[in-house]
This record gives C-alpha cells, structure tokens and sequence, in this order.
C-alpha cells in the first residue's frame, strides 16, 4: 500500500491494524473516532498540528518493511 496525503485512516489501519501504534506514537489517539474513519492523513495532521509529510513517510516505510 502506498499512503498519500489524501488516504483515509480508517483505509490504513483497515489494510494493516500495526499501523495503529505509529498513529498514536505520533500523537492520533482518535483512531476510535468517528472521524478517523473518513478523514484524510493531511486533515487530522491540520487539526493536531502535526507533521503531515513526516507521518506520510512513516507509514510509507513500515509498509515497504513488510516486503
């Protein structure tokens, strides 16, 4: 999977639950929210202030380390 910017969370953490500690690592403890499961990377990044960029490549990396 690559994840961009506009991927849903909830498209993420449904290919693959070990993405869920890279999320609230990163400081998205929303994951039960009703939001996560429609909002984009980049729209929850807005709203905590984050990085979006950084968290994008992340997730990147850890689906590139599953082979």
């Amino acid at each position: 999977m690559i994840v961009t910017k506009d991927t849903i969370i909830g498209d993420v953490v449904m290919q693959d639950e070990g993405i869920a500690p890279i999320l609230m690592a990163s400081g998205l403890h929303c994951l039960g929210c009703a939001m996560a499961s429609g909002e984009t990377i980049e729209e929850a990044c807005m709203v905590h202030g984050m990085d979006c960029d950084a968290l994008v490549e992340e997730i990147n990396n850890y689906f590139q380390s599953l082979g």
